[in-house]
């Protein structure tokens, strides 16, 4: 590993000391990593300032590490696989030998410190450098990383001598329409988006994202929680690749300055999964986010969603009244959709009227009435409302409740006789009840129709494949005021090839139950606060988001680093 001493020294003045730039480039290139971000060596490369050969050679004299050409050098697999994928393209570097405790690296900036000490927490082993150009990195991950990456480069070679490149004005949406569309249906490209959606299921993903740049097209998976990168596609073929997704989706393949929504069906393994797609106009084109939708989450009821035991009570005691609102709140993507959905399976018997409304409607559910809101033909989330009660419901799902006049109705609806259930944006359960007040709801009508609010997280689960015990230091704990029985034990995941190396595998659902007793009534016509109320349902023993995640903690399905960052906002 290089001498400390020498990792203390930075680029630019081994840079100047040798003469390798001027002092005027320097200062061209920390402006330009000031505004952008991102490594000064590599800026330094990309703006023709120093040659990748010449930055190698001046990093290894200084530093004292041996330049290596890796085209002429044979790496061992076995050694290949202590390192991951992702973490070689992250960092840009190889494992490229390996004599007992030591392994050696080589790496196109050997001043990442960050690089080091994350192969070496990984690897446990000690880590020493060898310095090589960043081009023969890359070629050295693609000859070495075999299996998937291989088979995508073959798809997107194909891919690239079957389209023609493209003119294509983003601002005027000026394309040849039909060259296009022959273009996105050669098999290649039919291949690759297939691999592309196979490979996020295989994966777990929840979503797909597909961002184009100047230069490159990115795909990353969201799985549990957290988006990773998987593949880089050539600007060539953006288009076709666009334009593929859209007719997959019914879209208009000629309008490119609008957002547009759309959805498909795709069968794996005999099941159906359907997917949401959403597509943005940007600088560079169109970023295309596809959501996976299986129903399958839909039929592991509420007792499977990893709720905790008293929770879980409180929640089933709610929804088995027949009349009143049930609410859930929390950001985007923490379950609140597959809740609502597990629960309707729940009460979806003969004997039930139950109609939903949504935006869009996201799952599909047998003997259920659904509706989706269309606010350009004047179905909206309010007046779809007002349709629905002289249908005669016994439980309506109103997706989102974004409007005074729309949580009126449900308010309303919900003493009338009808069991409502819906979702707010706020980030704890108490906030719910001012949000409601904020659109304009009597605080009385609030007061006598809710019957309880739940604020939900998903909290991603320990990887059993990598699980190991963790010491985690006692003033640690002391600081947090987490109080542990006698002998716990703490876990986390290593990493392996099961989780990603992301020491996470699965995710579960974590509730903050606010029930509203007479007291909390009486607070709420009487226009107390959320920290009021908050505070008055501690005290009588809600438990909150936090000290939820912390007995996920204690019980050893998660990790205290996680549930710090599931709760971070709370």
């Amino acid at each position: 590993m290089p001498r400390l001493g020498a990792l203390k020294k930075k680029l630019n003045e081994i840079l100047l000391e040798n003469k390798l730039i001027s002092e005027k480039d320097l200062k061209k290139a920390l402006d330009i990593q000031r505004e952008k971000g991102g490594q000064l060596s590599k800026i330094l490369v990309d703006q023709k300032m120093i040659s990748q050969k010449d930055l190698a050679v001046c990093l290894g004299t200084q530093l004292g590490i041996p330049p290596i050409n890796l085209s002429k050098y044979k790496i061992d697999p076995e050694v290949v696989k202590l390192i991951p994928e992702r973490i070689a393209r992250h960092y840009m570097v190889i494992p490229i030998s390996r004599i007992k405790n030591v392994i050696s690296v080589a790496m196109a900036d050997p001043l990442n410190i960050f690089a080091l000490d994350d192969i070496k927490v990984l690897t446990k082993l000690e880590v020493q450098t060898v310095v090589t150009t960043a081009d023969e990195i890359i070629q050295a991950i693609d000859k070495y990383y075999a299996g998937k990456t291989q088979e995508m480069a073959e798809i997107v070679e194909k891919a690239q001598e079957t389209i023609e490149m493209q003119t294509v004005d983003e601002g005027q949406g000026i394309t040849d329409v039909a060259e296009l569309t022959k273009a996105s249906g050669e098999a290649p490209l039919i291949k690759l988006v297939n691999v592309v959606i196979n490979e996020a299921l295989k994966s777990r993903a929840s979503d797909i994202h597909l961002e184009p740049f100047q230069d490159r097209v990115r795909v990353r998976y969201r799985i549990d929680g957290i988006l990773q990168e998987f593949f880089t596609f050539p600007v060539k073929i953006k288009n076709a690749l666009i334009t593929r997704l859209k007719i997959m989706s019914t879209l208009d393949i000629t309008q490119k300055r609008i957002p547009q929504d759309g959805r498909f069906k795709v069968k794996v393994d005999k099941k159906e999964i359907d997917f949401r797609v959403s597509v943005l106009p940007t600088a560079f084109g169109g970023k295309i986010v596809l959501r996976a939708l299986d129903k399958a989450n839909l039929s592991i009821g509420l007792d499977r969603l990893g709720f905790l035991p008293d929770s879980l009570e409180k929640f089933k005691d709610a929804i088995s009244k027949p009349y009143g609102m049930v609410l859930l709140t929390g950001p985007t993507g923490c379950g609140k959709s597959t809740t609502l959905y597990s629960i309707l399976n729940q009460l979806n018997t003969t004997d039930k009227n139950i109609v939903t409304i949504e935006d869009p409607v996201e799952y599909q559910v047998e003997r259920i009435t659904q509706i989706a809101v269309k606010p350009e033909i004047g179905l909206t989330f309010a007046s779809g409302l007002r349709s629905i009660l002289r249908q005669t419901p016994d439980i309506i799902m109103v997706g989102e409740i974004r409007d005074g006049e729309t949580a009126d109705i449900a308010i309303k609806a919900s003493l009338t006789g009808e069991l409502v259930l819906s979702t707010l944006h706020t980030n704890d359960a108490a906030s719910a009840i001012t949000r409601l007040m904020d659109m304009g709801v009597e605080p009385f009508l609030i007061a006598s129709s809710v019957i309880m609010v739940a604020a939900q997280r998903l909290c991603r689960k320990i990887c059993p494949n990598c699980k190991e015990p963790q010491d985690i230091p006692k003033a640690v704990l002391d600081e947090m005021g987490i109080k542990v029985p006698k002998g716990a034990k703490f876990y986390h995941g290593k990493g392996c090839s099961r989780c990603n190396h992301t020491g996470y595998y699965g995710r579960m659902g974590t509730l903050e139950i606010l029930t509203l007793d007479d007291n909390i009534r009486e607070m709420i016509i009487k226009g107390a606060s959320s920290t009021e109320i908050k505070n008055y349902a501690i005290a009588h023993g809600m438990r909150t988001l936090r000290e939820n995640g912390i007995e996920k903690f204690i019980r050893g399905e998660t990790t205290l680093e996680e549930v710090l960052r599931m709760t971070a906002e709370v």
